[in-house]
C-alpha cells in the first residue's frame, strides 16, 4: 500500500460548505457541506488522483511543505493523507483437487472471486 500526503487549501464558502484543493495536483478538486465532510472529501479525492495515477504509470507530484502554501482570505491549510491500494490484478498459481475444480466449473463459481473474497475476509480489508 503506498501513503501520500499533500498539502489542501480548504476554501470556507458562504453557505457553511468548503470547496478544496491541492496546490501540487492541479484538477484535484472536490467540496464538503460541512468541514467534517470536507476533509472525509479531500481523502477521497487525493486517493481517487493517485489512483488515477497509478492506473496510467504517471509519477505523483512532489507534494509542497506545508508551510510553504498560503491561505487566503476564508482557507486554512491541511495535510491530507491517501492510502491507496495498488488493485491491479497480478497472476498466480493455486492448485485445489480435481474433484473441486469439477464442482466449480459445474457451479460457474469464480475463483479468482471466490479467494479475492476469503483473503479480504482473511486479512480484515475492504
Amino acid at each position: 500500500m503506498a501513503h501520500y500526503v499533500y498539502p489542501a487549501v480548504f476554501h470556507a464558502n458562504g453557505d457553511g460548505s468548503y470547496t478544496i484543493t491541492y496546490p501540487d495536483i492541479p484538477g484535484c478538486i472536490s467540496e464538503g457541506k460541512s468541514l467534517e465532510n470536507a476533509l472525509y472529501m479531500a481523502q477521497s479525492a487525493l486517493s481517487q488522483w493517485m489512483e488515477y495515477l497509478i492506473e496510467n504509470k504517471e509519477a505523483a507530484p512532489a507534494a509542497s511543505e506545508v508551510h510553504e502554501v498560503h491561505a487566503g482570505p476564508n482557507e486554512f491549510v491541511n495535510l491530507i493523507r491517501a492510502d491507496v491500494k495498488d488493485t491491479r490484478a497480478v497472476r498466480r498459481t493455486v492448485s485445489i483437487p480435481k474433484w473441486m475444480d469439477e464442482q466449480v466449473a459445474a457451479a460457474g463459481i469464480s475463483l479468482s472471486r471466490v479467494l479475492q473474497d476469503a483473503l479480504k475476509e482473511r486479512l480484515d480489508t475492504t
